[in-house]
């Protein structure tokens, strides 16, 4: 995938979701987000909310959720574990049922740094919450994207500099490094909004990735506190880290990649600072480039994509895009 220029969208880091929708009506749509109740999620549904769509939350733990945006209008609260395909099968076929579009998925969910776990067949947790899951769960509602036109848009992140997908050994049958297995997921990511944009583009289904940018929220909270302090994520007074942004600014890209026009000709892209990510440039300073960011060439191979998605099919069970 070749990569354009910025496109001007007029938005920046420091931009909010609001900002980016403050002139944009979802009053007739239908807005379905995983894990949109804690950090970034939270703030990305408000903000659809605010501008007047119909928001769908896809909650792990739905009392939390309810807890968060029980009093909220127009905010629908659904329990789905991505970790689990079975669960994921039970949501899309009773949402299906109901015979709503559905106009934008935001797949938001996922896990980081967390100690070696196994879920369903033996799958290694990051990389089946984090992909796996949302890969199963966008095939399976498939049939109820909107007929004028939907987006999808994966959350994946600068992380994806970490480790391109092990194609030998996704699952970590060895060697597991939880810090690998993120930047795997994340590239994951970044691979399936491109080969997904690849397949659903002539039925008018667009899809994008993004990285929102750093945030203090709990999906760090399995990382040592040690670490956070060496890693430069805890200052003194309090205050965000120097790169650091606020949730709701963390949700701006994801606002942006959902519904810009701009992006109306540049599906499959990776997104950052609600624009078009650069290429990767490698300076040699490796914690400076991730700061920096931009996109790796890995994850934008259009065979690599293609690899993916069969491997993805393969293990989950489900295709719905041919």
């Amino acid at each position: 995938m070749s990569i354009p220029e910025h496109l001007g969208s007029g938005f920046g880091p420091l931009t909010t979701a609001d900002e980016v929708l403050a002139d944009i009506d979802l009053s007739s749509k239908v807005v379905m987000i995983s894990g949109g109740y804690s950090g970034i999620g939270l703030e990305t549904t408000l903000a659809f909310q605010r501008a007047g769509a119909v928001v769908v939350v896809l909650a792990r733990r739905p009392d939390v959720a309810v807890e968060a945006l029980g009093q909220v209008e127009r905010v629908e609260i659904y329990e789905m574990d991505l970790s689990d395909l079975r669960s994921v099968e039970s949501f899309a076929n009773q949402w299906l049922a109901t015979g709503r579009p559905i106009d934008i998925i935001i797949n938001n969910a996922a896990i980081m740094a967390w100690p070696e776990t196994r879920v369903g067949p033996g799958w290694e947790a990051t990389f089946a919450i984090n992909h796996l899951g949302h890969f199963a769960l966008v095939n399976r509602l498939a049939q109820a994207l909107s007929l004028t036109g939907s987006r999808i848009v994966a959350v994946a992140s600068s992380g994806h500099f970490l480790s391109d997908v092990r194609w030998d050994d996704p699952h970590f049958e060895h060697d597991y490094d939880w810090w690998q297995s993120y930047g795997q997921s994340k590239t994951a990511n970044i691979l399936f909004a491109l080969h997904l944009d690849k397949l659903g583009s002539n039925r008018g289904i667009h899809a994008f990735s993004l990285h929102p940018g750093y945030i203090i929220t709990p999906l760090q909270r399995h990382i040592p506190e040690k670490d956070k302090i060496d890693y430069g994520w805890h200052t003194p007074d309090g205050s965000l880290p120097e790169g650091f942004k606020t949730p709701q600014q963390g949700a701006a890209t994801t606002a942006w990649a959902a519904t810009s026009p701009l992006l109306d000709d540049h599906g499959g892209a990776y997104c950052q600072d609600c624009d078009i990510a650069v290429p990767y440039k490698d300076t040699g300073n490796f914690e400076y480039d991730m700061n920096v960011g931009g996109v790796k060439p890995y994850a934008l191979d259009s065979d690599a994509a293609a690899k993916l998605w069969q491997i993805s099919t393969e293990l989950t069970g489900v295709e719905s895009f041919k």
